[in-house]
């Protein structure tokens, strides 16, 4: 793999699938390896997909100072990345708690941002989080799936934070729009993928500290918010709450789809992205 020098000197590595114009795809976990993005559902045939092992994460080096796990000090990773791929302003696609990331590295390089795609994420840099119960809200939604009463009293273990291994395997299900052997092979891999101590510190004490700044320095971004009909992190009407903050906001909600669009609807996926896409262009 690939890789550039943070500027604290951390290497960092990368992964490039695709040609044309370079997407910056940031994963989320937090702090769990690119490699679970895979191709994001086919959106390789027309972006240069640029995947990046956040530091600690996958093949990029551990850093010296684990306090730079936090979010908002991994902003400059990401500023180093595009500096490293030589483009004067790119696109910024964000999954999960990545959208944290790519939010504050919109807000603090505006002019180095193109548009923003956030999928399925959080929006914790704007203020805007969503609550056990509303996870909750959209479990319930799986009633009639063969697993869902073994997998409620795990997913309630989940939100009590009292969740053993054994709980969070059951829980999975709810994570995926069709819980088939691609998705019990995904899930499978986050354990090893994800350095946990980094994600303790991802969203430590002032990662977040000033929304209303943020909310203001990308409001006029170009965004694509896509949110699954089935995830409660966030529900769809929470995704339109972030896409209000927005002037040029586009809101998607991907139908029977869960917290990884690009796995329950590849073609869908992949064509919503690729729309925004050009239509920015």
């Amino acid at each position: 793999m690939p890789s550039f020098a943070a500027m604290d000197g951390t290497q960092l590595a990368y992964r490039i699938v695709g040609e044309g114009e370079p997407l910056i795809c940031i994963p989320g976990g937090p702090m769990r390896a690119s490699s679970y993005l895979g191709d994001l559902g086919g959106l390789l045939e027309t972006r240069r997909l640029v995947l990046p092992d956040l530091r600690g994460t996958g093949r990029s080096a551990v850093p010296d100072d684990p306090a730079t796990y936090r979010c908002d000090r991994q902003v400059a990773d990401i500023e180093a990345l595009r500096e490293h791929l030589g483009a004067e302003r790119v696109d910024v696609l964000a999954h999960s708690a990545g959208g944290d990331l790519a939010l504050l590295y919109a807000a603090r390089f505006p002019q180095r941002v193109r548009s923003l795609v956030l999928i399925t994420a959080r929006a914790r840099a704007l203020g805007i989080d969503f609550t056990g119960e509303q996870r909750l809200e959209a479990a319930l939604l799986r009633q009639g799936e063969p697993w869902f009463r073994a997998g409620l009293d795990a997913f309630e273990a989940l939100l009590a934070g009292t969740a053993s291994d054994a709980d969070w395997e059951a829980a999975a299900p709810f994570f995926y729009g069709r819980w088939d052997d691609a998705a019990r092979k995904h899930a499978a891999s986050e354990v090893e993928q994800t350095n946990e101590e980094a994600a303790e510190l991802y969203t430590s004490s002032g990662a977040f500290a000033e929304p209303a700044a943020v909310r203001a320095a990308v409001a006029d971004t170009p965004v694509l918010i896509l949110a699954g009909e089935l995830d409660g992190g966030p529900l769809p009407r929470v995704a339109a709450d972030i896409a209000g903050l927005f002037a040029k906001a586009e809101l998607v909600v991907q139908p029977r789809a869960g917290h990884y669009p690009w796995l329950d609807g590849p073609g869908r996926f992949a064509g919503t992205v690729t729309g925004f896409l050009r239509n920015r262009a």
